[in-house]
């Protein structure tokens, strides 16, 4: 027989006492470590904190027109009276349809000889001949438009600053005082001189240039130059990143609402830090082509189909992947053909990036001012669900994005210079079936397709959708996992094939011990073994070292056309480091080649690849 225990009363009354205690004590411990979870999740969000782009911003820069040789056009082009003819335009043609920022680019404090202009504390100020009437004049025409206004500035400390070690406002110190001794150049131009953030004054200066654009009633920052990034991706060689915290604190400790975006080419490596302290990020290096035209196809615009590709799952709420430019406005001035134009705002929209026009909006045509406006493509764009291509094997590429509602965005693409058919497996995109099609770019609906879509594309040329599965004819597909990843070195010389100067070199830290180096200037390797049980899309990794700014490679898989890679590279000459990068290929079952060259000009060396 077990015995029941029983406490006296007074004891299961003070124990009764004690678990409500305890009780009360683990909430409110519950409820702290909540508080304190939240506060550093928030004091840790990945976008800065300032509560400003929600959705990709839309507007206008100057420097497409600054930095063009069309005639009539430079950097004596930026002036006020030019500004605000864009402003009136804006307003005119895009404001309804979504455009708000005017945003005044480089240029803005310089003379015609681009020497700089300051004030006497050393902070940058209106060009005078530019600006007569000062910059907060300027900011309050735009704004009486209903409109915003953006400015820019370098990283660093300007040399003419520090050379005439002007005082800075509100502080003992001078510019000197917050210098790196001993001085250090920064910046991608190698233009500045680095700022020591461990100076007491040194946030205090960034501050005072923040509360001088603040007071003319600029709601838009871009900082420019920012390392790792700009073609210079080693942070001894030059960083940056005091800079754009110390910018950030800056814009928000004015009290007035700034977005903040940061460039150009920004090293992914460091993107959580883009993602903390700013809006937006420059994933690419000017899509301007500094020729007689804004832009062209081969020297400005293709590449972004590549270099987007390792920042999609970084663009959200708060900070976007920023393309640069849009300059599809005018025929005459873009560089461009229709088919060309079309398929670069559609990339734009597709990535969710900033849509802000370079063109000159007072010539806009007819076509580009259709393309600017089409409602469905801006609202693809504002929605904020970047796209992401099934396979980079092929210069017919599709990309897609599941939307909110389940429907899907599908963007179709031949890259190619020749005319090609492009076709999207309903299969590639996660399901099955039947599902209705609509072209979004002639707000035509094309009826249904079962399994697959397919269309005829001129060279350049793409197709924008929205794909909606029949719930009673689709369903899901379990994702494809194909076999396990096989390495395969790039030195081996029973399996590849080597061409043109290629030649296997000694590489300490590769694998092997050996790398394929001389891959530029006609220069190639050929992985003839690439087995595989099952047909599908396979994620590649190539393991390769670049110790310059930024090198190309084609890759031709089963011989196909030749699909152009811009790799990272580290710009210090070191070609030891080992660096990886990953596309997604189309494979057959059974045995592949894939071949890396260059026959334009420098690529990098290759150790091998997983597949």
């Amino acid at each position: 027989m077990f015995q029941h225990w029983k406490f006296p009363r007074s004891v299961t009354f003070h124990a009764s006492r004690i678990f409500f205690l305890l009780i009360l004590v683990v909430l409110s411990l519950g409820t702290y470590l909540s508080a304190t979870s939240t506060a550093e999740a928030k004091s840790n969000e990945p976008a800065a904190s300032n509560g400003l782009a929600q959705t990709p911003y839309m507007g206008w820069s100057s420097w497409s027109l600054e930095s063009t040789k069309y005639a009539g056009y430079g950097t004596n082009w930026l002036n006020a009276a030019n500004v605000k003819a864009q402003a009136d335009a804006m307003h005119a043609k895009l404001q309804s349809h979504g455009y708000q920022y005017v945003n005044i680019d480089a240029g803005w404090w310089m003379d015609y000889n681009w020497n700089p202009t300051f004030d006497v504390y050393g902070r940058p100020i209106p060009f005078p001949a530019r600006f007569p009437d000062g910059m907060a004049s300027v900011a309050s025409y735009i704004h009486q438009l209903g409109l915003k206004v953006g400015i820019y500035y370098g990283a660093g400390l300007d040399f003419a600053v520090y050379n005439n070690n002007y005082p800075i406002y509100g502080t003992s110190c001078h510019a000197q005082d917050i210098a790196v001794q001993p001085l250090k150049k920064t910046n991608g131009w190698l233009g500045a001189y680095a700022i020591d953030y461990s100076k007491p004054c040194a946030q205090a200066y960034i501050n005072s240039i923040a509360n001088e654009f603040a007071s003319w009633g600029v709601d838009f920052m871009k900082l420019d130059g920012v390392t790792p990034g700009s073609f210079i991706n080693n942070p001894a060689t030059s960083d940056n990143r005091g800079d754009v915290k110390a910018w950030s604190q800056a814009l928000i400790q004015t009290g007035r609402p700034i977005q903040f975006v940061v460039s150009w080419s920004l090293d992914h490596n460091y993107a959580d830090y883009w993602k903390t302290y700013s809006n937006g990020w420059r994933i690419d290096t000017d899509v301007e082509c500094y020729c007689n035209t804004l832009v062209t196809w081969n020297n400005s615009v293709k590449q972004r189909f590549t270099d987007v590709v390792p920042w999609i799952n970084d663009a959200g709420q708060g900070g976007w992947n920023n393309l640069d430019s849009l300059d599809v406005g005018s025929g005459s001035m873009d560089g461009l053909n229709n088919d060309e134009r079309q398929t670069y705002m559609t990339l734009w929209a597709i990535e969710a990036a900033p849509l802000y026009t370079g063109d000159d909006l007072t010539k806009l045509d007819d076509y580009g001012l259709s393309l600017l406006t089409n409602d469905e493509v801006i609202a693809i764009d504002q929605a904020g669900h970047p796209a992401r291509p099934v396979a980079q094997s092929s210069n017919q590429q599709v990309w897609y994005a599941k939307n909110s509602d389940g429907s899907y965005t599908v963007a179709l693409f031949n890259l190619d210079n020749t005319a090609a058919t492009v076709k999207a497996n309903w299969q590639d995109l996660g399901f099955a079936g039947t599902a209705s099609v609509r072209d979004v770019w002639q707000h035509s609906d094309l009826g249904q397709a079962t399994d697959s879509y397919s269309a005829n594309l001129p060279a350049h040329g793409s197709r924008l959708l929205t794909v909606k599965l029949d719930p009673h004819r689709s369903h899901p597909v379990p994702p494809f996992y194909g076999d396990k990843a096989v390495s395969y070195e790039a030195e081996s010389p029973t399996n590849n094939t080597l061409g043109g100067n290629a030649q296997i070199v000694v590489c300490s830290t590769c694998s092997g011990s050996e790398k394929v180096g001389n891959l530029g200037a006609g220069g190639s390797v050929q992985f003839n073994t690439i087995t595989k049980k099952k047909a599908g899309i396979y994620t590649m990794t190539m393991y390769y070292t670049d110790g310059d700014s930024q090198r190309s490679m084609y890759i031709s898989v089963n011989g196909g056309s030749g699909v152009l890679l811009d790799f990272h590279g580290l710009s210090n000459n070191n070609w030891n480091q080992v660096q990886a990068m990953q596309v997604s290929i189309q494979l057959n079952s059974g045995t592949n080649t894939i071949k890396f060259y260059n026959n334009e000009g420098y690529a990098p060396d290759l150790d091998r690849i997983t597949v």
